[in-house]
């Protein structure tokens, strides 16, 4: 589909430039998957630094590493699948956000997961920073959740069928005002499975 997400002014710093808004009415009702935005570039291990603003209560959006794994925005839920958190995985770090209409920003280091003769040995593991206060440590992901329209490998074996295949970094969209701005990704080669980092 042609992608439909429109190039806004910024609604805080009104004179430091535009935003990407998430506001794409071909996601309303659950329809997940049909209006996100994924990077042209596919990327293994990475840096990344991205800035989401959201308009009201319970906006709903996601940042989706290698198109697998989502670090959820979801303002109101502080539960394993709210704010901050690795999706259904990990407590939502909700203490560290900064509230609807304020930005706020994620500073991650992933590592993909690795592979021998075909086989998944070291899990996928993430870090991060939520607006410069450190959330997640070393953790490692376990499965892609959301199902085949959640992106690479979601309708694998449940989501437990993770390809060795790189990804590129997925903006969801879920039909709310979100917005992003400042994104960075810079590439990394993690040898080990540590992404502990000081930001």
């Amino acid at each position: 589909m042609p992608i439909k997400w429109k190039i806004v002014e910024d609604p805080v710093d009104k004179d430091k430039g535009t935003t990407v808004m998430t506001d794409d009415r071909a996601a309303d009702g659950g329809k997940f998957g049909a209006a996100d935005i994924v990077t042209k570039k596919q990327y293994r291990d990475f840096r990344l630094h991205i800035e989401f603003w959201i308009a009201k209560e319970r906006g709903n959006s996601g940042v989706y590493l290698q198109n697998r794994y989502e670090i959820q925005v979801l303002d109101g839920d502080k539960t394993k699948h709210g704010m901050g958190a690795v999706i259904n995985q990990t407590e939502s770090p909700y203490h560290a956000y900064n509230g609807t209409g304020k930005w706020n920003a994620y500073d991650i280091t992933f590592r993909a997961a690795r592979f021998k003769d075909g086989k998944m040995v070291e899990k996928p593991v993430v870090s991060m920073f939520f607006n410069g206060k450190k959330v997640h440590t070393n953790v490692q992901i376990n499965q892609v959740w959301g199902g085949p329209n959640s992106g690479l490998d979601g309708g694998n074996d449940g989501g437990k069928g993770i390809t060795d295949t790189p990804g590129g970094l997925k903006l969801q969209c879920e039909g709310h005002d979100v917005r992003y701005r400042n994104a960075w990704i810079k590439e990394l080669d993690l040898t080990k499975p540590d992404t502990d980092f000081s930001e």
